[in-house]
């Protein structure tokens, strides 16, 4: 296997920790962007107890210049970037006709803008080298919609949208272009939910459990290996069966 440089965006996340996990162990320098500095040092020093180390780099990934500028810094630390997964993500969840413009905006710009603002100064060295990887990690709620988040559900379906015409235009230069939808996973975020709430949810789902994020990051790492070459503007629903179509 040929190692790569892998920027997974939000990677302290829940899935994104997971997903860095598992690229850093595929053999590959994993970097990952982060805005508050104590919270990154104390997860970095997390994954150093686990034998993993992922490059950290600042950067708000919602504004068009400072995720430029981390680009820069991630090129001169460790080399061009091959393999981008966009992750970064946040909720602001409210019924639509209480929803504030910021909680509007601050979703769209992270969710969605980011996948502009982090793909467009790496997306030339990519065409140039003839190779290049580039993941959406989306939501079962951008298919299927869900109350409360109207805003959230329209990032995640228009990262669908920014995939497959990505992948159009240079599915010839060796770049693929793919999204990942997750279900329900058992992330800090859900298991916070209500314990009757996630009951329901629960039953909704034909397995008849939570995802673990290292389902969401194996899917990921089979789409950013060299075999999937041929897998291109695809989305990968992962729900345990909660949203089905064809």
């Amino acid at each position: 296997m040929t190692k790569r440089v892998a920027l997974v965006t939000g990677g302290t996340g829940g899935i994104g920790t997971s997903i860095c996990e598992r690229l850093l162990r595929s053999g590959h320098t994993v970097v990952t962007n982060y805005r508050d500095e104590g919270r990154a040092q104390a997860w970095r020093e997390k994954m150093q107890a686990k034998g993993l180390d992922v490059v950290m780099v600042q950067g708000d990934v919602g504004e068009a210049e400072a995720a430029a500028a981390m680009i820069a810094r991630i090129q001169e630390q460790v080399g061009p970037v091959d393999i981008l997964v966009n992750n970064a993500g946040i909720t602001r969840d409210t019924t639509f006709h209480r929803m504030k413009p910021d909680q509007w905006h601050d979703v769209i710009n992270t969710n969605l803008n980011s996948c502009y603002n982090v793909t467009r100064p790496v997306i030339e060295g990519m065409r140039e080298r003839k190779w290049g990887r580039i993941v959406q990690i989306s939501s079962i709620n951008g298919l299927k919609g869900q109350y409360g988040q109207a805003n959230y559900a329209a990032a995640k379906a228009g990262m669908h949208g920014f995939t497959i015409s990505l992948a159009r235009e240079n599915a010839k230069l060796g770049v693929t272009v793919n999204t990942v939808s997750p279900g329900y996973v058992a992330t800090d975020m859900v298991m916070a939910v209500p314990e009757e709430v996630r009951a329901k949810i629960v039953a909704d789902i034909p397995t008849g459990r939570l995802g673990k994020p290292e389902e969401i990051a194996y899917a990921v790492a089979f789409l950013v290996s060299e075999e999937a070459a041929w897998i291109t503007g695809s989305n990968l629903d992962i729900n345990g069966g909660h949203h089905m179509g064809w």
